[in-house]
């Protein structure tokens, strides 16, 4: 692949050199564009900043990289001269000596399953938003970054990523053929199945509300449980931040959609009190594909996403610390249920803007 250079590196990097710092650990303010990594490893003196990757589907990625092709990332890159800070100035690849790009992922409280394990450059033949994350993040931090992924795909919020502490609740529902409504209990935390009719004995399956939450948070800590084997030369390590991209599935269930609220503030919450990271910043995302006013369970979703932001003012514990991406404007088309027709462009673009809004709070 052959790559035509636009002459604005140096002006940037210049441009970089006369911000003032905000933060020991960040270097420059948020990059309008960003320049090629230098190619110079971290300070290893200090800590390992973690960010940790949940979500679906989309969170694992499904954005095509190879072929000529309009939604490709080479296509984009080569043609479009997209995203030019990852390649070189010969067409490869770049490659962060400074940002540490982890995935693992496992079925429930299955097994883990390693998928990556490298500096940050573009490998295999998917990508998700991790690229846009890592570049932003780790080019406005001085000290090491370990962009950590941990999911996999269809999982709702309302059932399978169920956060501890999360309780029961009744629904009445009434069925489309017959007319007859009844009341449902849907599960809280460890319950089994997903639902029961009220007054009768729920008769467990082989799921329970929450494994999946259980399973990508045990892979989580145990990739840090070892993390000399996937950051070289680390000196511990803090969990910085979190990034969300989700809701497909729970679109799907109205009982699902209409709590899903109520359960991303308990997720939030509950996933700084398991990795002891109370200051810990949270990005979500929203579904590319729903518009602001959407009525229906996708809409109830984006007013949940949006209401989390800690600049909506309805969660002032939130100021500062959680934002959320309305992603519909970088969206190439599409819909999250069909990952967007793997645009490359849609995971680049949500990637950069979920990188910037975090790299904008930590700043604050």
């Amino acid at each position: 692949m052959v790559f035509c250079r636009r002459t604005r590196s140096f002006v940037l990097i210049a441009a970089a050199a006369l911000v003032p710092l905000f933060l020991p650990a960040f270097a420059t303010k948020v990059a309008a564009e960003l320049p090629d990594p230098d190619g110079k490893p971290a300070d290893m003196s200090k800590p390992v900043q973690v960010y940790i990757l949940l979500g679906q589907s989309n969170m694992v990625g499904a954005g095509r990289i190879a072929g000529d092709k309009d939604g490709t990332l080479e296509h984009a890159v080569k043609t479009k001269n997209k995203y030019p800070y990852l390649v070189d100035d010969e067409g490869s690849w770049t490659v962060r000596e400074d940002v540490r790009y982890v995935r693992v992922m496992g079925s429930g409280t299955g097994a883990m399953r390693q998928f990556n394990n490298e500096w940050m450059t573009i490998t295999g033949g998917r990508i998700g938003p991790e690229y846009g994350i890592g570049h932003y993040v780790g080019h406005a931090t001085d000290a090491p970054v370990l962009i950590l992924k941990s999911c996999i795909g269809n999982r709702s919020l309302g059932w399978d990523l169920l956060p501890p502490g999360s309780e029961r609740y009744e629904v009445e529902e009434t069925d489309k053929k017959t007319g007859e409504t009844k009341t449902f209990v849907y599960a809280g935390y460890k319950d089994s199945p997903a639902k029961w009719e009220k007054g009768t004995e729920p008769e467990k399956i082989g799921w329970y509300a929450g494994m999946q939450y259980d399973g990508d948070v045990a892979n989580a800590k145990t990739v840090l449980a070892e993390l000399d084997k996937y950051y070289p030369d680390a000196k511990g390590y803090e969990v910085a931040g979190f990034f969300f991209w989700q809701g497909d599935k729970d679109r799907y269930n109205a009982a699902h959609a209409s709590r899903y609220e109520q359960n991303l503030v308990h997720f939030i919450k509950q996933l700084r009190k398991d990795f002891d990271a109370p200051s810990a910043k949270f990005v979500c995302s929203t579904l590319g594909q729903t518009e602001k006013g959407a009525e229906g369970n996708e809409g109830l979703i984006l007013e949940a996403q949006l209401a989390v932001d800690g600049r909506s003012g309805k969660y002032p514990e939130f100021k500062g610390n959680v934002t959320t991406v309305y992603t519909n404007p970088v969206s190439m088309g599409g819909a999250s249920n069909g990952h967007y027709g793997g645009n490359a462009e849609t995971y680049m673009n949500v990637g950069e803007a979920m990188g910037k809004a975090m790299v904008e709070m930590l700043q604050e």
